[in-house]
């Protein structure tokens, strides 16, 4: 399961859907801006930057990204920063926005970015 739907409606029902709409896109905003700097030459940074998108996607129900960004965090940690699977992440980021954006309308009743659509 990539969006941890169950999560998200909790989310929105803890800060209403007016706040809810702001966080969605403050999270896509950090999220998009932290993944276009990613660089397995400098591990302690990348370490930094996976550990950053796991906490912000683990917010919103991003399950599989999470995963991978765990996964890309340990690698950094543990000396093998170019093991990190990059473009899997990228992959999957892209995956689940598109996935989140085009059922969240459905599955919440909310449509936070007012209809703009998945880049």
């Amino acid at each position: 399961m990539m969006i941890e739907w169950e999560h998200v409606l909790k989310l929105r029902d803890d800060i209403g859907s007016g706040a809810f709409a702001s966080v969605v896109e403050m999270f896509l905003d950090e999220v998009e801006a932290v993944l276009m700097r990613l660089d397995v030459s400098d591990a302690d940074q990348l370490c930094r930057d996976m550990h950053l998108l796991k906490g912000c996607a683990l917010n919103l129900g991003f399950s599989e990204f999470v995963r991978l960004c765990a996964i890309g965090e340990s690698r950094a940690a543990t000396g093998h920063a170019s093991q990190a699977d990059l473009d899997a992440v990228l992959s999957c980021y892209s995956r689940s926005k598109q996935l989140f954006l085009r059922d969240l309308p459905h599955v919440a009743g909310v449509d936070p970015l007012g209809g703009l659509g998945v880049a």
